[in-house]
């Protein structure tokens, strides 16, 4: 099958910070206002970002992550993103040009137009020698117009027109300075959504008010239909259904709720094409695992914010801790690693995993090449399996762990803990380039499962 890429534009920012988010998200909610049907997505391993975009638009948002997936796949999970939309609208990460999977790369994959948003608050003419140099730089890199932000006034709105009229750039905005769009920060960036769906709709309001207002949406939709549409674009791959689970589904409990909330919408995607029912649960107050369930896949997201919550639940933890010792196929990222550990910051915590885990001010991220270690098979791969992902977190755990030898520019070496039926690990793995982890994680989890059925009735 193949599938079309249509109307599609890139939200790029000059750097990190100048509100590439505020004007990719109040687009989203501007144009549904409008009836436009927009679809978002994000490029690299960013959970928050697409949390605000799919609130804004009423619909999921893909992450475009080139060094993850590969560059091939860009085009393919696009094309997913905006099934059935008016318009794709791709958010970037940092600066345009930054990082080894870059938002111009991604661009110019998609062959998509870049919006360029700039912070323009403490500027005036020098706004067009960074925008011409952004123009210049990369010429199979498309910047077609700019979105001036935090603009103080008429006059200064006036100024920086006129130092952008001689490079016949489109403005296609003007935001003014509002510290209504100021989203509350926090070390990892923004809240997630979860934590406070009420507060950001009503800051969602406010915001595509104002850039409906503030932006041409028409000349942004005109934009859009720039882009090449590219009828015969692949699916991305898929996972099957094994021998394994050739019985019906197998019940996986997925952790869920404020404290829980980073997971690609793929993978969950591709454990239900695998085979998997995937079961909801919240850790903080659920008592116990979802009834029937024969494996765990518990996410990332701020456990930290929530420990004394978590802590409290001991019926939940207990159980937890039981079932994983009795052979629960399990996967847990980052947060979950932290939630299976036996305590953070001195508060206890499920105990399933032999270490402690502690806040720091030191943050560790970047993207990682992962190899699984000999002797360390696990429901997710096979002893030297090499995978890629991403971490980003500001805490440690004691004892690391040596599930994984992990490499990448900014950090690596060993970490994670794994046996036949666990992997827990600081990595955040996307599987849309590698279905057949979902593939052996559902078969894995059916096998257990079968294990146990026919153990119980000897």
């Amino acid at each position: 099958m193949a599938a079309a890429l249509g109307p599609r534009l890139v939200v790029a920012g000059t750097n990190s910070g100048v509100g590439k988010t505020t004007v990719a998200t109040g687009l989203l909610a501007a144009l549904r206002r409008r009836g436009v049907v927009a679809a978002p997505a994000k490029v690299g391993p960013d959970f928050i970002d697409p949390g605000y975009h799919a609130l804004a638009a009423g619909r999921p948002s893909r992450n475009l992550d080139a060094w993850i997936c590969g560059p091939d796949l860009m085009a393919p999970l696009a094309a997913r993103a905006g099934a059935g939309a008016d318009v794709l609208v791709v958010e970037g990460v940092m600066g345009l040009f930054d990082g080894p999977a870059s938002t111009a790369q991604v661009a110019t994959l998609l062959d998509a137009p870049v919006v360029l948003v700039v912070d323009a608050a403490a500027m005036s003419g020098s706004v067009a020698a960074m925008v011409h140099g952004y123009m210049s730089f990369d010429p199979a890199v498309r910047v077609a117009g700019v979105i001036l932000n935090r603009v103080g006034s008429d006059g200064h709105e006036a100024l920086l027109r006129e130092a952008l009229a001689p490079l016949e750039m489109p403005v296609l905005g003007v935001l003014r300075r509002d510290d209504a769009f100021a989203w509350r920060d926090r070390h990892l960036g923004l809240v997630p959504v979860v934590e406070q769906p009420d507060a950001v709709r009503r800051s969602l309001d406010r915001l595509a008010q104002a850039v409906a207002q503030g932006c041409d949406l028409d000349a942004l939709m005109a934009l859009a239909r720039t882009a090449p549409v590219r009828t015969e674009v692949a699916d991305p791959p898929t996972a099957r259904r094994t021998d394994a689970v050739a019985g019906g589904p197998v019940r996986i409990a997925v952790a869920g709720g404020p404290a829980f909330s980073f997971t690609y919408p793929d993978n969950l995607e591709l454990l239900v094409q695998a085979g998997a029912e995937l079961v909801p649960f919240d850790p903080l107050c659920d008592a116990a695992l979802p009834a029937g369930v024969a494996g765990l896949y518990a996410g990332g997201g701020f456990p930290e914010v929530f420990v004394q919550a978590l802590a409290a639940n001991r019926p939940l933890l207990d159980d937890v801790r039981a079932r994983v010792a009795g052979g629960l196929t399990t996967w847990a990222e980052c947060g979950g690693l932290l939630w299976l550990a036996r305590s953070l910051d001195g508060l206890p915590l499920a105990g399933a995993v032999p270490a402690d885990g502690r806040m720091t001010d030191r943050l560790t991220l970047g993207y990682r090449t992962a190899t699984v270690g000999a002797g360390r098979d696990n429901p997710l791969a096979a002893a030297g399996t090499v995978l890629r992902g991403h971490e980003f977190h500001y805490s440690v755990l004691d004892p690391a762990g040596d599930a994984l030898a992990l490499e990448g520019r900014l950090g690596g070496g060993p970490g994670g803990w794994a046996c036949p039926t666990l992997l827990a690990s600081y990595l955040h793995l996307h599987l849309a380039a590698v279905p057949e982890v979902a593939e052996r994680f559902v078969a894995a989890t059916a096998a257990a499962a079968a294990a146990a059925a026919a153990a119980a009735g000897r």
